[in-house]
């Protein structure tokens, strides 16, 4: 595994500057993520350690294309990795907030055939250093424009549950270093159990997200392939425990495709699944955003609206999440860092 700028910990960086006084560890460690400055602009260590430590501790992303939407509230950010694999990143600027969407892996193996990234196939994990650094780069942008970054949510490319182990240790990071709020960083997943559990004994309070798209087994099948291995019985019973270890209400991601998941009897079986399982949600709906490889639309405006007023009269929040960037590919289920697409056919 290759070492770059913002994989060690503290520890591990501390003895690479072994031989320094010991108040170098600091002023390194404060000039990376409390000033999110890079080696080079750390100007109150020495030149030679600034040399050493860009020679040392390369960067993880080269970027090959910056592009920008929605006025300059939306970048994305295409990034080339050391192996030439790539991965994007998107920041997006709210009048309230900054929050940057990153990429746990490169490509992704869910195959939910209405997102450009499953369609596009599974090229690996990213690293820790690879994580953070999406978000020290996304925040140093953020704050060259007078803003603060101030939310991560793992919505990008891949599945964060299947790279748990160096999400984890990111957002320890995100926490520790940056000073961000646990309450600030959310974790999405479609669905995978295992992880869900293991992020119950995780000691920060982060928010959980669900890409849920269907209240029965037989449409998440189709919508969702992983379901067939995690159905939603478990992966209900996996958020409750959730909800009682951490005390967070759930978010649940539902990507309106037309005809498919957007009737009447669809917002009635989500609305079913959430009381039998006692759990006070927050559906997110998405007009499922369109991609080379899926032939089914979003639905209209008008029947969102309809979908939410239906769940609101069932007693389910829920919001429609506004999409950002869809003339940059930059919107959800969007990202694909320019690799080729299979077509999905629905029967």
């Amino acid at each position: 595994m290759t070492t770059t700028l913002y994989t060690p910990t503290r520890d591990e960086l501390a003895d690479l500057l072994e031989g320094e006084p010991r108040y170098r560890l600091d002023q390194v460690w404060q000039g990376l993520y409390t000033q999110l400055a890079a080696p080079a602009d750390i100007t109150n260590v020495p030149k030679a350690l600034r040399e050493r430590l860009a020679t040392e501790l390369p960067t993880a992303l080269t970027q090959v294309v910056r592009k920008v939407s929605d006025g300059g509230d939306t970048v994305k950010y295409l990034w080339e990795l050391h192996d030439g694999s790539r991965v994007e990143t998107v920041l997006m600027l709210y009048p309230d907030r900054v929050t940057v969407c990153v990429s746990s892996q490169a490509g992704c193996a869910m195959a939910c055939g209405f997102c450009a990234t499953g369609q596009a196939g599974f090229t690996r994990h990213l690293t820790v250093g690879e994580i953070v650094e999406q978000v020290v780069v996304s925040a140093r942008d953020a704050k060259a424009m007078d803003r603060r970054l101030a939310n991560v949510v793992f919505m990008g490319m891949g599945e964060p549950m299947a790279n748990e182990a160096a999400v984890w240790a990111a957002v320890e990071r995100f926490h520790g270093a940056i000073g961000m709020s646990a309450r600030h960083l959310t974790i999405s997943t479609v669905g995978l159990v295992p992880g869900i559990r293991t992020l119950a004994t995780r000691p920060l309070p982060v928010n959980l997200a669900v890409s849920l798209h269907a209240a029965n087994d037989e449409l998440r099948n189709e919508l969702v392939p992983i379901n067939k291995r995690y159905p939603l019985d478990d992966l209900m019973k996996a958020c409750a425990e959730y909800l009682a270890a951490k005390g967070r209400r759930i978010s649940f991601e539902w990507a309106l495709i037309d005809g498919v998941n957007d009737r009447a009897r669809d917002a009635a079986e989500l609305a079913k699944l959430t009381r039998r399982f006692h759990l006070p949600a927050h559906v997110n709906l998405i007009p499922l955003n369109p991609t080379p490889g899926y032939p089914t639309v979003g639905s209209s405006a008008k029947k969102v609206a309809e979908f939410r007023t239906l769940l609101d009269d069932l007693g389910v929040n829920a919001t429609v999440r506004r999409n950002r960037g869809t003339d940059i590919d930059a919107a959800c289920g969007q990202l694909a860092a320019g690799q080729p697409v299979t077509l999905t056919r629905r029967p």
